[in-house]
C-alpha cells in the first residue's frame, strides 16, 4: 500500500525558503490563491494514499428521536438512526468509508458529518461552508474517503451547536498489524447532556450569547457559575448540564461492561461533550495510557486522566475480581458520569461513588511523550503563526486573533500554509478560560517531543506551541471544541496556498 498519512515524516530538504515566500505573498496586498477543497492537489493526495480497495458502506439518517437515557430519563433530541451514541463504525486501515447521510431534521435545519481526527480528503471533512455546502432537509450527501491511519475517532455534525445533541458516534480504525497485546476492547463515550431535558442547545447558546453583562444571573436556566478547577486553570465551564452520560446512560442506570478477572482490556475513551472536561478513573485499577487522539505514546501508568472535549485516550487495564465503577468526574462541576465493570459477584455502587483514584495521579497531555516511530524528526518550523485566543464571558465574544469567524466569508483572515512545509502554531490564550483547540485534517505535535494530537487543551493565560507537517492540502477548520465558544466565533481557516 502506497500511503500518505499523518504518520509519515516529511522527506529531507524542506528548506526555510517557504517562510519567506509565504510572508511575501501574505504582505503583497493581494489575496493569495488557495487550494480548492475538491481541487487537483486534494485529489492527488488522496490517490497517493492508496488503500486496500475494500469499501465499508453505511447509511446514516439524522432525524428527531426520543432516546432512552436509562433510569426513566427520556429525551427528545436529534440522533443518527434513533440512538445515542450512534452505532459504532469500525473498519481497517486503508479501507474506504462510504457513508450516505440522509437529513430528515425538522424545518430548514441543515447538517453535515465531520469525521473528527481523520486525515482525510478535504472535500469530505464535513465542515460547511469551508469544505461543502451543508446538507439540506430531505437531501442526502455521500462521504467517501480512505481511512489510512489507525486510531480512535468519532463523528458529529459541524453545523451550529448540533454537537450538543445526540448526533455522534465512535469511529474505530483498526491496525491489521496491531502491536498492542490485549484480550478485549471497550469503547467508552462521554457526553454532557441537556437536550430535551432542561432545554435545547440552541436555547443554551441564545442565553450564553447575551453575556454575563446582559442577563439576570439569578434566573439563568443554563449559565453555570462557580465551576472551578486547578487542573483547568480556573473556570471549568459555562453550562449547567442535568446529566453526564457514559455510553448514553445516566449514572442511576449505568452501562455495564462484563469481563473476566485477569483479562487485559483496551478502553477507547472519547469525550463527545460540548462544555465539559472529564477526570476519568476506574476504581481499584491503574490505567496504562497507550494512545492519545489515535497516536501511540510512550506508555504511562496513571490513576486517572483528564480528557477535554474532542480528545480521545486509549488505556490498558488488567481486570480485578468484583464490581468496579468507571467514573467520569465532570471536572470542576461536582457531578459525574458512571459506568460499571463487572467481573464477579458484588454489589453495584451508588451513582455518587467517587473512587480514590480520582484524587491520585492525574495524567494530562503535557506529561506524555510521542512514541519514537511517530515523533517529528526535527520540530523546527518553516513558518510560525500566532493564534491568539480572545474574548470572555462578559460579552461572549470568543474569537481567534480578536476576529470572530465569519461563516459568510470563511477565507477571511485565513491562516496560510504551503504544502510540504513544517508549520508552527503558537496558541496564546489571553482569556480566563481553557480552550480545547482542534485542527481538522492533521495532527500536531505538542512542543519538541510531546504527543501527536489533533485536539489540545490550552490553559488560561498560557501559551502552547505545536508543530505539524502541511501534507494534506485544502482548507481546514481550526477551532475551540467547546461547541459554544466555536459557534460564537473562536474558529479560523488554515488554508493551503495554491
Amino acid at each position: 500500500m502506497n500511503s500518505i498519512n499523518r504518520r509519515s515524516i516529511l522527506l529531507a530538504g524542506l528548506g526555510a525558503a517557504g517562510a519567506g515566500a509565504l510572508a511575501a505573498c501574505t504582505n503583497s496586498g493581494s489575496a493569495p490563491a488557495l487550494v480548492s477543497p475538491s481541487g487537483s492537489a486534494v485529489a492527488a493526495t488522496e490517490k497517493r494514499r492508496g488503500g486496500t480497495g475494500r469499501q465499508h458502506k453505511i447509511a446514516l439518517t439524522a432525524a428527531p428521536a426520543r432516546v432512552d437515557l436509562g433510569g426513566g430519563v427520556k429525551a427528545n433530541t436529534w440522533a443518527f438512526d434513533g440512538r445515542t451514541p450512534g452505532k459504532e463504525i469500525r473498519l481497517s486501515t486503508g479501507d474506504t468509508l462510504v457513508a450516505e447521510l440522509a437529513n430528515q431534521l425538522p424545518g430548514k435545519t441543515t447538517t453535515s458529518i465531520h469525521w473528527h481526527g481523520i486525515a482525510l480528503r478535504n472535500d469530505m471533512d464535513g465542515a460547511p461552508p469551508a469544505t461543502q455546502t451543508a446538507v439540506r432537509p430531505g437531501s442526502t450527501f455521500t462521504y467517501r474517503f480512505v481511512a489510512d491511519a489507525p486510531g480512535t475517532y468519532f463523528f458529529h455534525p459541524h453545523v451550529g451547536v448540533q454537537l450538543d445533541r445526540g448526533l455522534y458516534a465512535p469511529l474505530i480504525v483498526e491496525d491489521p498489524r496491531e502491536p498492542l497485546a490485549y484480550d478485549d476492547e471497550w469503547v467508552v463515550v462521554l457526553d454532557d447532556w441537556v437536550d430535551g431535558v432542561t432545554g435545547t442547545p440552541d436555547e443554551v447558546f441564545a442565553e450564553l450569547k447575551q453575556g454575563m453583562g446582559g442577563m439576570d444571573m439569578s434566573g439563568s436556566p443554563f449559565m453555570l457559575m462557580g465551576a472551578e478547577s486547578d487542573l483547568l486553570g480556573g473556570d471549568a465551564g459555562d453550562v449547567k448540564y442535568p446529566y453526564h452520560l457514559v455510553n448514553g446512560r445516566v449514572p442511576d442506570d449505568p452501562d455495564v461492561y462484563t469481563g473476566k478477572p485477569g483479562r487485559k482490556v483496551r478502553l477507547r475513551i472519547i469525550n463527545a461533550g460540548s462544555d465539559t472536561a472529564y477526570r476519568v478513573a476506574l476504581s481499584g485499577h491503574t490505567m496504562t495510557v497507550t494512545h492519545t487522539d489515535g497516536f501511540p505514546i510512550q506508555h504511562q501508568r496513571t490513576d486517572a486522566l483528564l480528557i477535554g472535549m474532542g480528545e480521545r485516550y486509549d488505556v490498558l487495564v488488567t481486570l480485578a475480581d468484583g464490581v468496579f465503577p468507571l467514573v467520569a468526574l465532570a471536572e470542576g462541576k461536582k457531578t459525574s458520569g458512571l459506568a460499571l465493570v463487572r467481573t464477579g459477584s458484588g454489589r453495584a455502587p451508588t451513582a455518587a461513588v467517587r473512587p480514590r483514584e480520582l484524587d491520585g495521579t492525574v495524567m494530562t497531555a503535557s506529561r506524555l511523550r510521542a512514541a519514537d516511530d511517530v515523533r517529528l524528526e526535527s520540530a523546527t518550523a518553516d513558518v510560525t503563526h500566532r493564534i491568539e485566543l480572545t474574548g470572555g464571558m462578559m460579552h461572549y465574544n470568543w474569537a481567534i486573533n480578536g476576529k470572530p469567524f465569519d461563516m459568510a466569508d470563511p477565507d477571511a483572515n485565513a491562516i496560510l500554509v504551503e504544502e510540504g512545509r513544517r508549520a508552527r502554531l503558537d496558541f496564546v490564550n489571553t482569556t480566563t478560560m481553557w480552550h480545547p483547540m482542534h485542527l481538522h485534517g492533521h495532527t500536531f505535535q505538542l512542543g519538541r517531543s510531546g504527543p501527536r494530537k489533533d485536539t489540545a487543551i490550552v490553559l488560561p493565560k498560557k501559551k502552547l506551541s505545536v508543530f505539524f507537517d502541511a501534507d494534506n492540502p485544502g482548507q481546514w477548520m481550526l477551532h475551540c471544541h467547546n461547541a459554544y465558544h466555536g459557534e460564537a466565533g473562536m474558529m479560523a481557516t488554515v488554508a493551503y496556498q495554491a
